[in-house]
């Protein structure tokens, strides 16, 4: 009987007071739509073009090429001693890359570059020859891009030798745009859903 009547009492007093007793309901999760705001389509195609402008840069399209050499200097050549790409896209057996190409640069120019595990991406990854809108399409699909499009953003923001174009030794140009501004647009991209350029676009 006390028990119940000191109930009542808090009870009473709880009403005068205005206070409430807290809810044991859990408070609902805010909605992705509430924390972050959606990217348009047109934002998302403006952040493509520097996408696409790093790309097809030379540090990152000579180890993109469409046939079976590697491209190298700021011209895209065909690489010099018949290198070729080989079956697992680290060489012929006899001539690997790492056969002149070790881990990390040299000091000295004129010298191969280095980073670790040198190759070529697979030849479905190729960005030689590539449209804006041909290449927007290779990267937003899985079979060819061999990446869903956070494994794409995660491999330019993470890997070591994509890194290297930022980087890539004594009398070379590195690549105009920064790393972070390259990834806060591929970024920015796929938030928008990876829109595709708009027909001519450069």
């Amino acid at each position: 009987m006390k028990a119940l009547t000191r109930s009542l009492a808090l009870a009473t007093l709880a009403g005068f007071l205005g206070c409430s007793e807290p809810s044991s309901e859990p408070e609902a999760a805010p909605t992705p739509a509430a924390t972050k705001a959606s990217v348009g389509e047109d934002e998302g195609r403006r952040a493509y073009a520097t996408v696409f402008q790093v790309l097809t840069h030379p540090r990152c399209l000579n180890c993109h090429p469409a046939g079976q050499r590697p491209l190298q200097f700021d011209t895209s050549q065909p690489h010099a001693m018949n290198v070729q790409r080989g079956s697992d896209d680290r060489g012929r057996p006899g001539l690997r890359c790492t056969a002149c190409h070790s881990a990390g640069n040299h000091d000295q120019p004129h010298l191969p570059p280095g980073s670790p595990d040198w190759r070529l991406a697979p030849l479905e990854q190729a960005f030689e020859g590539r449209s804006p809108e041909a290449l927007a399409a290779q990267l937003k699909d899985p079979k060819r891009s061999h990446m869903s499009l956070d494994e794409l953003v995660a491999h330019v923001r993470d890997d070591a030798l994509v890194g290297w174009g930022w980087a890539p030794g004594p009398e070379r140009a590195a690549v105009p745009v920064s790393r972070e501004e390259f990834v806060a647009a591929f970024e920015t991209w796929t938030e928008a859903g990876a829109p595709l350029p708009k027909e001519g676009a450069k």
